[in-house]
């Protein structure tokens, strides 16, 4: 039998839901390679495509 560890008394974090539409419109940019229906996560460096792997890098000037 597996052996269970005792959780520790501590809450978990609050977690910020995310939201894909704002004021009924969809917030973000789509993916160029799969088309309007798959969004680009923003990452604080990138933005990616998880379904095909797209991504493109912030330029700092």
């Amino acid at each position: 039998m597996p052996e269970y560890i005792e959780l520790s008394g501590k809450k978990h974090q609050s977690v910020k839901r995310w939201t894909k539409y704002k004021e009924g419109k969809l917030s973000g940019r789509s993916c160029p390679r799969c088309g309007p229906g798959t969004l680009l996560a923003s990452h604080k460096d990138r933005v990616a495509c998880g379904k095909c792997g797209y991504a493109e890098k912030h330029v700092k000037k």
